[in-house]
């Protein structure tokens, strides 16, 4: 992956590359998704068919469009909406992650506001990752998943600006300006909202303040490309060795 934009076969590829990443960081599992715009001001993006995550393809990668729909006849993912609806609203999005990682989870359910604590994840809001609440949309009945575009607009909006929104009892949503900046935010949330969860039970942590949470951002998130290469020849490897 090189920093103009790729051609399709590279999009795919370091989309495939970035589903089997996520698994091996811990942020998905058999459930959750990762999408790419399909090229600047496109509206058009990369998500697979309905698959578990580490057993995507470059095969299985369908173009929807920012309606959440799809040419392709085969079966898409019920919550493609999370992706459209962030992409018709932020030009500036280019990869979208939808997990489930279990320590993000707590923030989401409790009165305890995610914030960075590590200067890997200053791309996190200072002083509270927003939550976005789905019952305040659906009623109180719902599955919580986001299946319409109107559930994805209210969730785009949550998220606004920033990098990351979580979705009580669910999960949360990564926005990136490339595939290899949303896969460092989505691992790095996970690891930031890991260890606050630990420091919390020392006492109250000592958390960046905004000033530092934006430099941090600017100097440790332009270096995402050294974790990128890392994890792109761990994932190599593994596929290698596997029989």
């Amino acid at each position: 992956m090189t920093d103009r934009h790729p051609t399709d076969a590279d999009l795919r590829g370091a989309l495939v590359a970035a589903n089997h990443i996520l698994v091996r960081e811990g942020v998905l599992d058999a459930f959750g998704h990762v999408s790419a715009r399909t090229a600047p001001d496109a509206d058009t993006f990369l998500l697979s068919r309905n698959l578990a995550p580490g057993s995507v393809t470059p095969s299985d990668l369908l173009v929807h469009r920012l309606d959440g729909e799809s040419d392709d006849p085969r079966r898409p993912y019920l919550e493609r909406f999370i992706h459209a609806e962030i992409y018709r609203r932020r030009p500036d999005v280019m990869a979208v992650v939808h997990s489930h990682s279990p320590s993000v989870i707590p923030f989401g359910v409790s009165d305890t506001p995610l914030r960075p604590v590590v200067h890997m994840a200053g791309f996190l809001a200072a002083e509270r990752t927003p939550v976005y609440e789905i019952s305040e949309h659906a009623g109180d009945a719902s599955d919580l998943l986001i299946t319409s575009p109107e559930l994805g607009a209210s969730l785009a909006t949550a998220l606004g600006s920033g990098a990351v929104a979580l979705m009580r009892g669910h999960g949360s949503v990564t926005a990136g300006a490339s595939i290899m900046e949303v896969v460092y935010r989505a691992v790095y949330t996970e690891v930031n909202a890991r260890i606050q969860l630990q420091a919390l039970t020392l006492g109250t942590p000592r958390y960046l303040s905004p000033g530092e949470a934006k430099a941090a951002d600017q100097s440790v998130g332009a270096q995402a490309r050294r974790a990128w290469d890392v994890w792109c020849r761990q994932v190599a490897q593994e596929r290698n060795d596997t029989p």
